[in-house]
């Protein structure tokens, strides 16, 4: 499974993705929207047009890992805008958006895995 590491390539679609594309479709989005090769190891993240959700893929040099994050509630907020329809992302900036903007959560879910 794929690590988030500071030298991780993040690109982040601009623009939403219609979600019943399966990896075939994401991939094909990689190729034509966000002119990047999907194989080339680059972690790529996409939001559907509601914004409840958002997904991630990226390759493992054997195959495929998408990843689905769906919020109990609300929408994610704050999703970055730019001219294109990319925009490469730091780790720092993907887990802030991964937690919706409020990343002392991830500070929290942290420690109730030391609980366990």
């Amino acid at each position: 499974m794929g690590q988030l590491t500071p030298q991780s390539r993040i690109l982040v679609a601009t623009e939403p993705v219609e979600f019943r594309k399966g990896i075939d479709g994401l991939a094909a989005v990689c190729r034509t929207v966000l002119a990047e090769q999907p194989l080339s190891g680059a972690i790529f993240v996409f939001r559907n047009r509601s914004a409840p959700a958002l997904k991630r893929l990226f390759s493992d040099g054997q195959g495929y890992w998408w990843c689905t994050k769906r919020l109990a509630q609300g929408r994610f907020q704050g999703w970055p805008r730019a001219a294109g329809a990319r925009l490469p992302l730091s780790a720092r900036a993907l887990l802030v958006l991964l937690w919706n903007g409020l990343p002392y959560q991830a500070q929290m879910a942290q420690d109730w895995r030391q609980l366990t």
